[in-house]
């Protein structure tokens, strides 16, 4: 029995690409430049050390490319020229020596650098298992968080330095125009005068209508029937307290008038109390080193040391007699590289460039 074929033509459709959106790198209603960052390490590193790089990512969101792969032939002159034509403005480098970690903040394309010693560290998973009620909204990433430094009033100028570099990582936002919805996040740096160590936390902020019982905001929020199978009647529902919770002080938090809505419990011309939950990562900087340069250049400050005019050697036998194992394996340069460009393998993912 013969067969038949199917002379049927197939029409190819072609799929339809979505082009993604490129993130502004001038904000609209300030009309500052939006800082960008990189965050990545040099050498090798533990694997709690590639988590805190992890959480960095997540934390420098969203203007950070959060799937940035980088091979050991990738070098720092690889990473500055894939920054300019991204609008990148600041490098977050983690290292590791024999003694302890290391996190340097650069600015590109020129410096200055702080190279700050990481004392004690804990990871963002770690801390929201010691806490009872973790807290992660999915679009609590969506927008910048917001800095505040304190301690940092000192007449120094290694700490005015800090203060400057600090604030320009993050976007400027104006009082004026700025949305409450956008405020979910701030970071916050303690500087201790006596120890000169630096206390970085990072929170996500959470508003709670005052007067409120737990038990009617929650019937709000998730517009769920309750249960009252075992009340008398409704006012039961209402009036009855909760785990101890319904009660919370809440002259112990800050409290603010609202001037639009929030929420369905957050309603505009209302007070509310504003809670900080940390969401980490937890970290204890101190400040080792000042650089005139990216990675290099005149040393401005030394925490062991006066650096006024002492310069970086460009050989790494010079910098294991100034700063120890510490630039011997910080170093960022290749100069025995074969001078091919690898900047190509320096890729992100979409997601980097939505928002």
């Amino acid at each position: 029995m013969a067969r038949f074929r199917n002379r049927k033509k197939k029409v190819f459709v072609k799929p339809i690409v979505k082009k993604q959106q490129q993130q502004p790198n001038v904000d609209h209603i300030t009309g500052n430049k939006i800082p960008k960052s990189f965050v990545f390490s040099r050498g090798k590193l533990p694997g709690p050390l590639r988590q805190i790089q992890m959480d960095l990512r997540k934390l420098m969101l969203p203007y950070t490319a959060l799937k940035l792969k980088e091979k050991k032939r990738n070098n720092l002159k690889d990473f500055l020229n894939v920054a300019g034509p991204m609008g990148v403005t600041h490098f977050l480098i983690l290292s590791k020596t024999e003694t302890s970690p290391f996190l340097r903040v650069a600015k590109t394309p020129q410096g200055p650098t702080l190279t700050f010693k990481i004392h004690e560290y804990s990871l963002a998973v770690d801390i929201a298992q010691s806490q009872l009620r973790p807290r992660c909204p999915q679009d609590l990433f969506k927008n910048s968080p917001l800095i505040v430094l304190s301690g940092f009033a000192a007449g120094d100028e290694h700490l005015k330095l800090t203060t400057t570099m600090f604030k320009n990582i993050f976007p400027d936002i104006d009082i004026n125009t700025v949305k409450l919805s956008s405020c979910q996040r701030i970071v916050l740096l303690n500087y201790n005068k006596n120890t000169k160590l630096i206390d970085f936390r990072h929170y996500s902020i959470r508003l709670q209508p005052v007067g409120v019982s737990r038990r009617i905001r929650k019937f709000v929020q998730n517009h769920q029937v309750p249960d009252l199978r075992n009340l008398q009647d409704v006012s039961d529902f209402v009036t009855k307290a909760g785990y101890g919770s319904e009660s919370e002080a809440d002259e112990e938090a800050a409290t603010v008038t609202l001037t639009s809505d929030l929420s369905r419990v957050n309603r505009a011309s209302t007070k509310s109390a504003v809670k900080l939950q940390e969401i980490g990562p937890r970290m204890t900087l101190q400040l080792i080193k000042i650089e005139g340069g990216l990675c290099s250049g005149e040393v401005m400050f030394s925490e062991y040391g006066n650096g006024g005019n002492k310069k970086k050697p460009s050989n790494r036998e010079g910098n294991e007699a100034e700063d120890g194992e510490n630039d011997n394996e910080m170093e960022d340069s290749d100069e025995d590289n074969e001078g091919v460009d690898n900047e190509e393998d320096i890729e992100e993912s979409e997601e980097d460039e939505e928002d």
